[in-house]
């Protein structure tokens, strides 16, 4: 087991099964050096965990919580790709899309429990540049969609 999957265990997380493609892409890509994933949603065996508009139906900490899985989801993405999660040599940027409501602003509170966990997993290594941007909707009526690139060895 990789370093930064016994950090993960230590945490009482595991990376789930990398989720299927709802459309025509793939759930991560390689090219030089760099894993790009596609969006991930926070599924747990398969089924989305909440649904809902930040600031509605979802609270600040239920989207931190859908934030943290969605990372797990692109962590597994990124492992099937590179094989061993120990190659990552930095974690370059996240983007995270919050579903909220038109007054919500606490965006950037909800992207901290994607970086939370990156920071927990790969140290240093996981601090990275980051947005966090308030959108109308997402898909399936995800609180929460994240993209994570990644430098690796």
């Amino acid at each position: 087991m990789s370093r930064v999957e016994s950090a993960l265990r230590e945490l009482g997380l595991t990376l789930p099964t990398v989720a299927a493609p709802a459309g025509d892409y793939v759930p991560a890509l390689v090219d030089r050096g760099t894993v790009y994933t596609s969006g991930q949603l926070p599924f747990v065996d398969g089924t989305l965990k909440a649904t809902g508009h930040v600031g509605a139906e979802v609270t600040v900490e239920e989207a931190q919580e859908l934030a943290e899985l969605s990372a797990l989801g692109a962590l597994a993405a990124i492992k099937q790709q590179i094989g061993d999660l120990d190659r990552v040599t930095r974690v370059l940027k996240v983007t995270v899309f919050v579903n909220s409501t038109a007054d919500f602003t606490q965006q950037p509170q909800v992207a901290n429990g994607a970086s939370g966990l990156l920071g927990k997993a790969f140290g240093e290594r996981g601090r990275h540049t980051r947005s966090a941007v308030g959108v109308a909707a997402l898909p399936l009526n995800s609180p929460v969609e994240l993209e994570v690139t990644v430098a690796f060895e």
